[in-house]
């Protein structure tokens, strides 16, 4: 899925940014359009990573000044950055949806030792469905109230909405994290065939187009978009659930720096 050049040009990065940071890279993965399933030819490789420093650095006084994110220029369409282990696990207690999407990455450049397993493992435990609903909805309509009302839209922002209003579907009928790839979260809607054809046209469409190419809005599509949005309209990200999770993390946390 990502050219073998390309790959050891990022895990070549990925190694200068252990040696300058004095880090450890537990987890490096694709996220973005490369992982979802609908890159177009000139797609950014956007990179994410979850570090740890060693023990000691966690035990300090101002700890909480320290810096938790290492960040790049993108250079050659590589757009690579990271989260510190700490920040990655206090964003996982909230259901971060960036963090969560990258556990299920099917592009993994780097895995080692027990940090992504055992966070997979706890996922379940850990997800507010309601939160992710939230998240989703609010991402749908965003992207399709800024981009995909006027006559002549940008190609790829129907997947910027289509995606997370699938997702949607998906928390609602299996009540579990949804699947980041596109090609799964159309398995909700196999059953409307003009729906998929048309989907699947923009797709062929998008897989073959420069990253901002322009063409005439779908009607059809922007029908099914805003009959989910109004459903989706009333919903609250009311908290579905109490419970302790916090010392799960810590017990990860602690397992990952000893």
């Amino acid at each position: 899925m990502i050219e073998p050049s390309v790959k050891r040009e990022i895990l070549e990065r990925i190694n200068r940014a252990e040696k300058e940071h004095g880090v450890r890279v537990l987890y490096a993965i694709e996220s973005g359009s490369r992982a979802w399933g609908f890159e177009s030819p000139n797609s950014d490789y956007d990179v994410r990573f979850i570090y740890a420093h060693p023990k000691d650095w966690y035990v300090a006084v101002d700890l909480e000044d320290k810096r938790d994110v290492i960040e790049y220029p993108i250079v050659d369409e590589i757009d690579i950055n990271g989260w510190d282990v700490r920040k990655a696990l206090k964003l996982f207690s909230k259901s971060n949806p960036a963090f969560v999407e990258w556990l299920q990455s099917p592009i993994v450049y780097i895995e080692r030792g027990c940090f992504a397993q055992k966070a997979r493992e706890i996922l379940r435990d850990i997800y507010s469905v309601n939160r992710g609903i939230y998240h989703y909805r609010s991402m749908a309509k965003t992207n399709y109230r800024g981009y995909l009302r006027e006559d002549i839209v940008p190609i790829k922002k129907y997947f910027y909405v289509l995606r997370p209003l699938l997702s949607i579907m998906w928390l609602e009928k299996y009540r579990e994290p949804a699947p980041i790839q596109f090609e799964v979260l159309r398995t909700l809607i196999a059953d409307n065939i003009e729906l998929n054809g048309q989907i699947s046209d923009l797709l062929q469409r998008k897989k073959i187009s420069l990253e901002k190419e322009m063409a005439p809005k779908i009607t059809e599509l922007n029908f099914f978009i805003e009959s989910e949005l109004e459903r989706l309209e009333d919903f609250s990200d009311a908290s579905e659930r109490a419970g302790e999770i916090m010392g799960e993390l810590n017990c990860l946390f602690h397992e990952i720096l000893s």
